[in-house]
Parts: C-alpha cells; structure tokens; sequence
C-alpha cells in the first residue's frame, strides 16, 4: 500500500555539517521513500529544504511541496532549493495565505497531515517546546497517526 508522510522540523540547521543531516536522512528518510512514498514538505529553510533536496538527489517517491502564502514569499534558501528541484516536485501548493503569521503555518501543517499517513519530524533536541515542529507532530498525534521524531 502507498504511503503518505508529512516532513516537518526545525529551521535552525547551522549547528550541524550538511553531511550529518545527508547520513541523519539516509537513515530515517530512507527506509520509507519508495518509489509509491508520497512525501509532503514544507517549503521554509531548513529541515524543509534539507530533505527536499535530499529526496529529490536519493529517491524516487513523489514530492508535494506546500507553503502557507506563495513560492515568492518563502526565503531564499528555500526558494533555491525548490526551484532547483522543480523536475522532482510532483506539485507545488499555495494556500494563499494574506499574512505570513503563525496560524498561515499552523494551516500548512494541518494541511500536511491531513494528507498524510504518518509525521516524520525533526526537531531542535531539547524538550518539546512549542514551536511549528512540535505544534505539527502533536497534531498529527491528535489524529491518532504514527509519528517518527528524530532530533537534530
């Protein structure tokens, strides 16, 4: 059967080398993005940036990148990495979102998982705080779906 998982997780990534994170998501992104995985990503910098190029360079799974307002609106870095993926990227979502505040991201990660199947989330280490990582895994935890929780 298909799977659908959400990817969320931090936008702080400069405490780590990129190889870390190419060996963190060859070991928890892997075992699950067979070529019928539908991953749905979070177009911000980051983990959502991370892992977009790493699916797009590692596996062949469909890739649905979602952000709250449009593509324009999203960092540089995120913006690079979608637009040097885009043959990868089987679709990109705008919500459209008027002001990017913190309910247009609380949108796009119920979006998320609510297409999803499981949540694989990459959290700063550190308890469980409230930031969007943590908001979209105990959502996804609300609708009673698995959740992978790898800390970085």
């Amino acid at each position: 059967m298909p799977l659908a998982a959400a990817i969320t997780g931090t936008r702080e990534t400069g405490h780590r080398e990129l190889v870390w994170f190419s060996d963190l998501f060859g070991t928890y992104l892997a075992p699950w993005a067979s070529d019928d995985t539908h991953f749905y990503i979070g177009g911000a910098k980051g983990i959502d940036s991370l892992t977009l190029l790493w699916l797009a360079g590692n596996a062949q799974a469909r890739i649905t990148v979602v952000v709250p307002g449009t593509v324009a609106q999203q960092p540089a870095e995120a913006r690079q990495a979608i637009e040097r993926c885009r043959e990868r990227i089987a679709e990109v979502v705008e919500l459209g979102a008027a002001e990017l505040r913190a309910p247009a991201y609380h949108a796009r990660n119920r979006y998320m998982v609510d297409r999803a199947q499981m949540v694989i989330g990459f959290p700063l280490e550190g308890p469980a705080g409230a930031s969007g990582t943590w908001q979209t895994i105990n959502y996804a935890a609300s609708q009673g779906k698995p959740r992978l929780i790898v800390p970085v």
